[in-house]
């Protein structure tokens, strides 16, 4: 019979302690998957003394987690702190340097540091994996590094971030303000204590980047992703988006070209028919297209003690039966540096202006609109107040490049009453 397979665990949060009922409850059918005992050997954490709701006695505890990670009976350092720096980024790194195989959820961390990262656990002969690290319990890391290895993969797109999904779809369903639903999801938990990770789009954007790396076999280039929040939708955008049947999401889109890389996280409209459009709550997809297989929908839970903690175990089972597979699908000095493009493919556009109730004001932006060679599709305009004008136009297919050119020659119109909203509409 094998060795069992010893864990040290640094970060008992939800996803920790996740894990760590996972191995207690689970040890039989987890045994008899892998034909190898899992067990947890040593822990780390913040605070020593705190109830977590499970037992953790018999487990020897570090204060410091590089020193967890480098202990001679820990054979899989389990990190799970997070911060893109600091305890974690040091003890992955002793980990790796001690020829200890890292399973992570550090989207941050990977995001910033990947590629070396990837490169130590090569040269160290070990192992860096990070499913839970991208959509919770969703095995997108799995399916693009193994079930979907044959095909070249044309795009990546999704919702990748629960907590921006909930907000939108709860403005919609409830008829609130963005402020009102922002401080709900404040009071339930829902957002980073930095705020501006989740509704930024920069949580999402380390997910998009890492997938982009596997995909496209490129270095993780999480600088390179243009990114754009849901900070500026209001509730009006909801409404008028369902009128013309459409729902809008934060959504991220990666895809290579003969120009290079395009990585974009941006609100954007889809059709409320869609997967995507008709995706509910805090719940995350991923839509992956590829030459051999066509467009495969994956969706499941986002976050959450179990299915974060699932997706942890899952890296370790692979460990646990052998399965030794670089961190990004490929060698990690196989992987070229990225050549970064801005997407270049027409799309039509979702504008939403507040122009000055005069005369001529509305010619003036479709004469501006027109002179940057775009056409207007749809057009509405709503109650006039205050002396001003709500304007909503829905272009034909146009470039990003066309739109910023005209948005830019705008203001000389005199015709705004503040900077208008531009959303690209994407047929998922």
């Amino acid at each position: 019979m094998s060795d069992p397979l010893r864990l040290g665990i640094a970060g008992l949060g939800t996803v920790g302690v996740g894990v760590v009922k996972i191995v207690r409850q689970k040890a039989a059918m987890l045994q008899s998957r892998t034909g190898r005992e899992i067990t947890i050997s040593a822990i780390s954490a913040r605070t020593r003394d705190k109830d977590r709701g499970v037992s953790l006695t018999g487990y020897a505890w570090e204060d410091d987690p590089v020193t967890l990670a480098t202990r001679d009976d820990v054979d899989v350092f389990v990190e799970l702190m997070g911060g893109s720096d600091g305890p974690a980024k040091a003890a992955t790194e002793a980990a790796l340097a001690a020829g200890k195989d890292v399973v992570t959820a550090n989207k941050a961390m990977l995001a910033l540091h990947g590629q070396s990262l990837a490169e130590a656990a090569e040269s160290a002969g070990a192992v860096l994996r990070f499913e839970a690290a991208v959509a919770g319990g969703i095995p997108v890391i799995k399916s693009l590094t193994e079930g979907l290895a044959g095909n070249e993969i044309t795009r990546v797109m999704g919702v990748m971030n629960g907590t921006c999904n909930y907000i939108l779809t709860r403005m919609q369903s409830a008829g609130l303000p963005y402020e009102e639903v922002f401080e709900e999801a404040n009071q339930l938990g829902f957002l980073e204590a930095d705020p501006e990770l989740d509704v930024g789009g920069i949580d999402a954007g380390h997910k998009l980047a890492l997938l982009a790396s596997i995909a496209y076999g490129t270095q993780v280039a999480f600088s390179e992703v243009e990114l754009e929040g849901i900070g500026q939708i209001t509730i009006e955008d909801i409404r008028q988006a369902a009128d013309m049947g459409y729902r809008i999401k934060l959504l991220g889109v990666a895809q290579l070209t003969g120009r290079g890389l395009e990585q974009r996280m941006s609100p954007c409209l889809v059709p409320d028919s869609s997967p995507l459009g008709q995706l509910e709550g805090g719940t995350n997809m991923v839509v992956i297209e590829g030459d051999q297989v066509g467009q495969i929908v994956l969706r499941g839970a986002g976050a959450g003690e179990g299915p974060t903690a699932s997706a942890v175990l899952s890296d370790v089972i692979d460990i646990a039966r052998g399965t030794r597979l670089s961190t990004f699908g490929q060698p990690a000095t196989t992987l070229r540096p990225v050549t970064p493009a801005r997407a270049t493919a027409p799309a039509p556009y979702y504008l939403r202006m507040l122009l000055q109730d005069r005369p001529g004001a509305l010619a003036k932006i479709a004469t501006t609109l027109g002179e940057a060679g775009i056409s207007i599709d749809r057009m509405r305009q709503y109650g006039h107040s205050s002396g001003t004008a709500p304007v909503l136009i829905v272009t034909h297919k146009t470039t990003r490049a066309s739109l910023d050119e005209a948005l830019v020659a705008m203001p000389a119109t005199k015709a705004l009453a503040e900077a208008p909203v531009a959303l690209r509409i994407e047929e998922a």
